[in-house]
């Protein structure tokens, strides 16, 4: 195993990643998941210090254990009981370390049972993906957000399977557009064995009424078997959830290694996130300035690329070449914005790009600085 080689090899290729390291003062930053601008407020955070520091009962700052040994906190359970009350329609809430320790445990979990099939969206982040290759069993991809091609693959799929498995993202982290959800709610009504599994991860606090993401616009949300929220993202938290039936939580609680097998969050972060919560379902003036700045940014891009852009709070700028999105950044980093180019394996050979990702704490003003930099650079390629 030549360890010097690989690196050299990903370097050449343009794929060599490293930490970065922290940003001058003043850079802009188009890097961050903080959509709702929260990790910069330090109004939010100073008031919640001083609720902690009043308090007669300081909570612990670390668990020391999993849950299902010694550490089933109390704030755990509120934090639990809070989202269920919010996500309402029968089901509970089942709290992960991580969107990422959700996904691989809750999907190994379901996928390794017998008589379950799995088909996914081609375009599904990785834990996702980790998630069905830790349960061994063989999956399809449908072309991205193509539902004629995921109707037909459902057809296909051998009489004997019991379940089968849709797994999509409402808002997908790389190319920020979303999946339709109606119709995903109609294949499931018209096919008994269709089971559905959205990752929010990308819209909760931004979608849907009181931020809560895009299920909860539906008709009925618990037509959605399985949805994941992310705390670490819009919240500023850290943390994830999964929101499904009583007898789902039961069996996760019984089967998901990633949370049998964890150290749980310590209390502290219970508690933070939710007094954040209680402040994010009241966020819609932010929401509503996260969406007039995805349309002002969209409309920078259409015109630095000449294709159009969706009007989401993640937008892409396709180069095509990691070489190239790799000096695109750096350009963009001696003007003092700081964009991260995205390369292989995140997406696709030749959609190398770079990712812009926005937040309610950023200003026109920042959104126009960052579109005619992009504007003067691609010009001049």
């Amino acid at each position: 195993m030549n360890v010097e080689a690989i690196l050299s090899e990903l370097e050449r290729q343009g794929n060599l990643r490293n930490l970065p390291a922290e940003l001058p003062s003043g850079t802009l930053d188009f890097t961050s998941n903080d959509y709702l601008g929260i990790n910069v407020r330090t109004d939010l955070r100073d008031e919640f210090l001083r609720s902690i520091c009043a308090s007669t009962s300081a909570p612990s700052l670390s668990a020391v254990a999993s849950r299902l040994l010694d550490s089933n906190a109390a704030s755990a359970r509120r934090l639990e009981a809070r989202l269920s009350a919010l996500y309402g329609h029968g089901r509970e809430a089942l709290l992960f370390n991580s969107g990422y320790h959700a996904n691989t445990g809750i999907i190994s979990s379901i996928a390794s049972l017998p008589s379950v099939a799995v088909i996914a969206d081609r375009l599904v982040h990785a834990s996702i993906i980790d998630g069905i290759t830790l349960s061994r069993t063989r999956f399809q991809r449908f072309r991205h957000n193509d539902f004629d091609h995921l109707e037909h693959l459902i057809a296909t799929v051998d009489p004997s399977v019991e379940t089968i498995l849709v797994i999509v993202e409402s808002v997908y982290s790389m190319d920020g557009d979303s999946t339709d959800l109606t119709r995903l709610t109609d294949l499931r009504r018209r096919y008994p064995r269709v089971k559905l599994y959205v990752d929010e991860a990308h819209a909760f606090g931004i979608e849907g009424p009181s931020g809560l993401g895009m299920v909860q616009s539906l008709p009925d949300p618990s037509e959605i078997d399985i949805l994941i929220g992310t705390l670490g993202k819009a919240a500023a938290s850290v943390g994830a959830f999964a929101i499904v039936s009583p007898a789902m939580r039961r069996f996760l609680i019984n089967r998901a290694r990633s949370l049998i097998f964890s150290t749980a969050l310590p209390p502290l972060n219970h508690e933070w996130t939710l007094f954040i919560l209680d402040h994010i379902i009241r966020m819609d003036a932010e929401r509503s300035r996260l969406r007039d700045l995805s349309l002002r940014l969209a409309s920078h891009i259409t015109r630095a690329t000449g294709s159009p852009a969706s009007p989401s709070h993640i937008q892409p700028v396709i180069v095509g070449d990691p070489v190239k999105a790799v000096k695109l950044s750096h350009a963009l980093d001696e003007l003092g914005i700081h964009v991260l180019p995205i390369r292989v394996p995140t997406v696709p050979a030749g959609t190398e790009r770079l990712r812009i990702s926005l937040s309610a704490a950023h200003t026109p003003a920042d959104v126009d600085r960052l579109g005619n930099s992009l504007i003067q650079l691609l010009i001049s390629q």
